[in-house]
C-alpha cells in the first residue's frame, strides 16, 4: 500500500492475541499508513487510537465467510500471529493520499538538548543502565530514549522540560505499544523532566512509571545540588 488510506465506516473491532479486546459496532475512522500500521480512532479521546496494530503487519481484505450483515472483513496480522479483526457493516468514505517525506518534529532546543545529554549520561537513570537507541520509532511516534536497566530489562524514557499529565499519557501510549512486542516486553517507563507537576507525578506513579527530575546544569557538568531521583 502506498500513502495513507482513510476509511470512515461502521465497524466492529476485535484484537486476538496475548490479550483480547473488543469494540462493539460503531462509526469510526480507520487509518492505514504506508509503514503498514493500522489504527482505529473514534471522535474522542484526543489523538489516542482505540486500538491499533504496529508494523510489521499485513492487511488481508476478505469477502467470504462474512458474519451476518457484514460487507467486508479485514484481518491485520503481525509477526507474532496476533490479529486485529475489523468487521465492516457500512463504508461511508474510503480514500488514499500520498503525504511525501516528512521533515520530522523539531523539538524545543532545551528539551532536545536534555535528550542528548541524558543519552550521553544514561547512568543518570541508574547504575547499570545502557542506551539502546535515541528516538526509537513506533507507529505513533518516537520514544525519546529506549534503554536497558541493570537486569537487561527494557525501559522507555520520555523527556520534557515541564512534565505534565499530557507527557505521562504520551509515555503510557508508548508503553502500551512497546509491550506488545515480545522482543522488548516487559517494558518499564521513566518520565524525566526539569519540573514535574504534582498531578503528573501522581498519575505516573499510579501507572508504575518512575519519575526523574533532571537538573540541566548538572547534566552539562555545572555544579548543582538540586538533582533529585525519585
Amino acid at each position: 500500500m502506498l500513502g495513507v488510506r482513510l476509511v470512515i465506516a461502521r465497524c466492529q473491532v476485535d484484537y486476538v492475541g496475548r490479550l483480547t479486546a473488543h469494540l462493539a459496532m460503531a462509526r469510526r475512522l480507520l487509518l492505514m499508513k504506508a509503514d503498514g500500521s493500522v489504527l482505529v480512532h473514534s471522535d474522542g479521546g484526543s489523538y489516542k487510537p482505540l486500538n491499533w496494530m504496529s508494523p510489521p503487519c499485513w492487511l488481508e481484505e476478505r469477502d467470504s465467510d462474512l458474519p451476518e450483515g457484514a460487507k467486508a472483513l479485514w484481518v491485520v496480522t503481525n509477526k507474532a500471529g496476533e490479529e486485529l479483526r475489523i468487521t465492516l457493516e457500512e463504508i461511508e468514505h474510503d480514500s488514499s493520499h500520498e503525504l511525501g517525506v516528512d521533515p520530522g518534529l523539531v523539538k524545543d532546543g532545551v528539551e532536545a538538548h536534555l535528550q542528548e545529554l541524558l543519552a550521553e549520561h544514561v547512568h543518570t537513570l541508574g547504575a547499570g543502565y545502557s542506551l539502546i537507541r535515541r528516538e526509537y520509532m513506533t507507529a505513533i511516534g518516537p520514544v525519546d530514549l529506549l534503554c536497558r536497566d541493570e537486569t537487561g530489562a527494557t525501559v522507555a524514557v520520555e523527556i520534557k522540560r515541564r512534565g505534565g499529565v499530557d507527557g505521562v499519557e504520551q509515555l503510557t501510549r508508548y508503553l502500551e505499544l512497546l509491550n506488545r512486542d515480545p522482543l522488548l516486553s516487559p517494558v518499564a517507563g521513566v518520565f524525566a523532566a526539569q519540573q514535574i507537576k504534582p498531578q503528573a507525578r501522581t498519575l505516573a506513579e499510579d501507572r508504575g512509571i518512575r519519575c526523574l527530575v533532571l537538573d540541566y546544569d548538572a547534566l552539562r557538568g555545572t555544579e548543582s545540588s538540586e538533582f533529585r531521583l525519585f
